[in-house]
Parts: structure tokens; sequence; C-alpha cells
């Protein structure tokens, strides 16, 4: 039997989300490191990952709007190049200024040209098992995290954290590059088979402009917000929190590698669950899961019970993640998804830039955790609160014909 090319959009957006994003994320490994080579402070170094966030933000808009009209493609191998050659001259890096510069711009805009281009490519691919699909493009950035932080640890305890970076960023290059070649976009539909547009009740055409005015755009938008602002603080900030309570710093770096690989299992899980229950429903839950989880950091403090943590605060995190990018292709259809998903995602990236700097500002001026916990439980709280305000979709017609059940 052939294999439905979809599958392998999904393969290769799994690859390319994995390094790219793991390569990114892996600045909360660097952090205590380069804090006592380089006598930077905590709050300088978060601030890397601040503009990181900003900047893919900006980032996930523009590459998604370009992967609309140029194809995901073009999008995704120009982002792999940037990204490699920002990781290798932030490795370079003298100054923190130099260093939130070359890591904070360039690699933020560099990974904006994947998650959100590769994801609305396979909303365009799949009809039945979109869900489950869009969950496995995003399962990448669970197995970022739990592969490369291992790696980047392991490389600074045996070399230095630039020799670390370093070669994250080549393996950037070598890896991204090639799985970019594989991307195509689907068949065109024949004329009239309705598959890809916006319409409103009254059968006409939705512009970008138009779907950016609506409410369910605001409220998808403020959700994704914070959810984001909830989790970003106690992901940056989870392997020098446990540090900072006596646990070895390898097996710090493997609390992470325990969240990524639940929000693994929980995109994978929440993906099929979303496939039969819905993507609403499936949100609320999860959202409310991650607030109680964040709420539980305060009372960490041995090694077993930061593996316990991870474990559920990772499934809720990564179960939530790729439901926004459902919801958007379930509201606003398959024309314009790479813009519209670009435009909330980038809303989202607003949220995901305030932990790892908040986190640092408290750390130093307070001395401890406490309140970045505290204040993500309440954001927590906020967006199951706005995810409730979600009225249902319309029922879209299908992007592509079902030639099988294999899809």
């Amino acid at each position: 039997m052939k294999l439905f090319y979809g599958w392998v959009i999904v393969g290769a957006g799994i690859v390319v989300t994995c390094v790219g994003f793991g390569a990114m994320l892996s600045l909360s490994i660097f952090l205590q490191p380069m804090a006592e080579a380089m006598g930077w402070s905590r709050t300088g170094i978060s601030t890397a990952a601040t503009i990181n966030w900003l900047c893919m933000g900006v980032g996930t808009f523009v590459w998604g709007a370009l992967s609309d009209r140029i194809g995901t493609r073009a999008v995704v191998l120009c982002g792999g190049v940037l990204l490699g050659l920002g990781m290798v001259t932030a490795s370079q890096a003298t100054t923190l200024g130099q260093f939130q510069i070359l890591f904070g711009v360039l690699v933020g805009v560099a990974t904006g040209s994947l998650y959100v281009p590769m994801t609305a490519t396979t909303t365009r691919w799949f009809t039945a098992h979109r869900s489950l699909a869009v969950a496995l493009v995003s399962a990448g950035l669970s197995l970022g995290s739990s592969v490369m932080g291992p790696i980047a640890r392991w490389m600074i305890s045996a070399y230095d954290w630039r020799t670390a970076m370093l070669v994250l960023g080549e393996v950037a290059l070598v890896v991204i590059i090639p799985a970019g070649l594989l991307v195509r976009e689907p068949p065109a539909l024949p004329a009239g088979a309705g598959g890809g547009a916006t319409a409103g009740g009254d059968g006409r055409e939705f512009t970008i402009g138009q779907a950016l005015r609506t409410p369910q755009f605001a409220a998808i938008a403020l959700a994704y917000f914070a959810c984001c602002a909830a989790h970003s603080g106690p992901i940056f900030h989870m392997v020098t929190y446990a540090i900072d309570h006596g646990v070895p710093v390898m097996a710090a770096a493997t609390v992470l590698s325990v969240a990524g690989l639940a929000s693994l299992s929980g995109k994978i899980v929440c993906g099929l669950v979303a496939d039969r229950v819905g993507a609403k429903r499936t949100l609320l839950v999860g959202l409310a899961i991650q607030a109680v989880s964040v709420s539980l950091y305060v009372f960490t403090r041995e090694l077993v019970s930061f593996y316990a943590v991870a474990l559920m605060f990772g499934f809720a995190y990564g179960g939530v993640m790729p439901l926004y990018a459902i919801l958007v292709r379930e509201y606003f259809g398959a024309r314009i998804m790479g813009t519209a998903f670009g435009a909330v995602a980038f809303v989202s990236t607003l949220g995901m830039s305030l932990g790892p700097l908040v986190g640092g500002w408290l750390y130093d001026a307070l001395g401890s955790y406490f309140w970045l916990y505290m204040g993500s439980f309440g954001i927590g709280l906020g967006a199951v609160a706005i995810a409730f305000t979600f009225r249902p979709p319309r029922q879209l017609p299908a992007a592509l014909p079902v030639p099988s059940a294999a899809h």
C-alpha cells in the first residue's frame, strides 16, 4: 500500500521542530554554567530567552504569511540556515550584549520559521486524524527538550558551554536542511471543491484582515497568551530551581527531559482525544491540570518529587499546545491557515517571553522562585476562564479528499 505523503510531512515536521526548538530551549541548560563562567546575571541571560520569544513571535507571523505565498519548504530552509548561523555565532560571544543579540534575535527569528509553517502545511494535508497529525508535529518540541537538553549538559560538562552551543548549531544545519527538502504542499483541489476558504454565514470568503477582527480570534489568542505565560517561567527555570534545592546538575537536566517526554505523551494522547471529543473540551481539561501542576512546584524539594511534578506538568502543557492550531483551522479554514496561526502564535510568544525574564528578576530580587510559581498558577487559571468563552466552531469542508482510511 502506498504511503500517504502527509505522514512524510509529519515526519519532517517532527525532525525540524525537535532540532530547532531543542536548540533554542537548551538555553535553560546553559543558564547556570554560563552565569558561573562569564559572571553574567541570571536576569541578563534570561533576557536572551525573552528576546528569543519576542523575535520568534514576529518571525512566526512573517514566516507564516510567507509560507502561504512562497511555500513552506523555502521558509524552513531559510530558517534552518539562520538558526545554525545564530547558534554558531552566539557560541563565540564575548559580552552579554553580543550574546543577547546573536542568540536572542537570530535564533528567535529562525525558530519562528519552523513550527507554525509546518503545522499549517500539516493541517492542509489531513482530513481524518488531523488532530493527531498536528499533535505529532508538535511532539517535536517535546523531543527537542528531551534530547537536546541532556546532550547539551553532557557537552558542557565534558568541554565547556561554547563548544556545546557550537555543536548544537552545526547539528541544526546538517539536520534541518535535508528534512526541509522533503516538504511539499498538498495537491490542489478542483475548482469548487471548497476546501480552503474561510466563509461566513452568507458564503463570502473572509480575508485575513477580517479573520483577525473576529471575537473568536481574540479569544483563542488571549487563551494561548495566558497558557504560555503560565508555563514559560516554570519550564525555563526548572533545571536551575532543582539545582538550587540540591539536585545534582546532570539529574536536574534529566528533570527537564522527563517533562519533555511527558509533554510528548500529552500531545499524542490529547491529539487522539481531541479527534473524538473536540479540541475545546480537551483544552479546558489540559489547562486546568497545567495550573494545578504549576502550583505544586512550591512544595517540591526532592528529586523524586521533581520527577513527579514534571510528569504532570509536562503532560499538561504539552497536551494543550497543538490544540490551538486545530481551533484556528476549525474557525478560519485552510487557505489563510499559515497567516492566521502565525498571528495567534505571535500573541502566544509574548506570553512565552514573560516567564524567563520575570522569573530571573524575581530570583535576583527576592532570592526565591516562590512568586514565579504563584503568579504562573494565577495566570493559568485565567487561561481556563478564557477558554470557557470559546463558541462552537462551524464545520469546515475537508481540505483534501480522503482516498482511504490510511490518513
